[in-house]
Formats: C-alpha cells, sequence, structure tokens
C-alpha cells in the first residue's frame, strides 16, 4: 500500500513519502528547495512561511503535511510564473516597498490573495489583508501603496 501524499506543487503533482504530521514549511524547504517560503517564527505569527493552498494564504509552519493530501500549494517560486506576479512585482519595485525582503515572498502571496478576492481593495481591506504578514523594515505603507497600484495598473488580472 502506498502512503505517499500527493499534491500539486506549483502546478505539478508530486508524491512525498515522509511522514504525514511534518510540517509543510519544512518539507517545501528541504524536499523540495523552494526556499522562497521563509522560516521566522514557526509558530503562524509572522507570515514569512505563507503559501496559496488551495486558494486561502496559510502558514506552511502550522500546516502538517497530511493536510495537503489532493490539495494545491502555490509558493512564490510557482507564482512568481504568473502575469500576476509580474504586476505586482512591478507595483512594489515602482513605491521601493522592498528593503532587506525576507517577509516579500509572503507578503507578494498576500498580495495576491487579497487581489484575488476583491480586485479593488480599500486601503483599510488591504490593510487587514496583510495584517498576518510582519514586516521589520518598511512600515507597510510602501506595501500597502504596491497593493493599490497593483490593483488600479493590473486591471483585468483580477
Amino acid at each position: 500500500m502506498d502512503d505517499a501524499i500527493v499534491f500539486t506543487l506549483n502546478g505539478k503533482q508530486v508524491r512525498y513519502a515522509g511522514s504525514a504530521t511534518a510540517r509543510l514549511l519544512d518539507v517545501l524547504r528541504e524536499d523540495y528547495r523552494l526556499t522562497g517560503v521563509k522560516c521566522g517564527c514557526r509558530e503562524g505569527e509572522c507570515g514569512a512561511c505563507s503559501v496559496i493552498l488551495d486558494g486561502r494564504l496559510a502558514n506552511s509552519c502550522m500546516v502538517a503535511m497530511g493536510r495537503v493530501d489532493g490539495g494545491t500549494v502555490t509558493t512564490i517560486e510557482g507564482y512568481r510564473e504568473t502575469a500576476r506576479f509580474k504586476a505586482l512585482d512591478e507595483a512594489y519595485a515602482s513605491v521601493a516597498a522592498v528593503q532587506c525582503g525576507y517577509c516579500i515572498p509572503g507578503m507578494v502571496l498576500a498580495s495576491e490573495c487579497i487581489l484575488a478576492k476583491n480586485p479593488h481593495p480599500s486601503e483599510a481591506e488591504i490593510r487587514v489583508g496583510i495584517s498576518g504578514n510582519l514586516c521589520r523594515c518598511t512600515g507597510y505603507n510602501a506595501i500597502v501603496k504596491a497593493i493599490g497600484i497593483a490593483a488600479k495598473e493590473g486591471e483585468g488580472l483580477w
């Protein structure tokens, strides 16, 4: 009997044969070498390990591998191949919303989830949408502005 966990990772079906209780964060970084998923707090508080799991933002440090069986996981490495990423990347760059960069993969995925849910969010909705992602460098204002710009410039993408 095959107890492998089968899921879609960045658009490709993969099989994971390890423990169902292993953390998604660790498996992504160690087994799949997807280092855009950052290890921050390991407690689900900082958002550095954010991924999109079945269409929703998730802290991968809080997800057991058994939870992803049959699901879909998108990391920043998979997302960066999309037109939506390009719009967010350009918007973030236009307002210098990146400083050290540690939080940015998670912030960008949070941005995607905000815009996928509401292509024209208010500033308050953007702030709520990124509230699970901590940044020690930017003060958030540039990130909020970048998401607003991406919403306008990327009209029709979301």
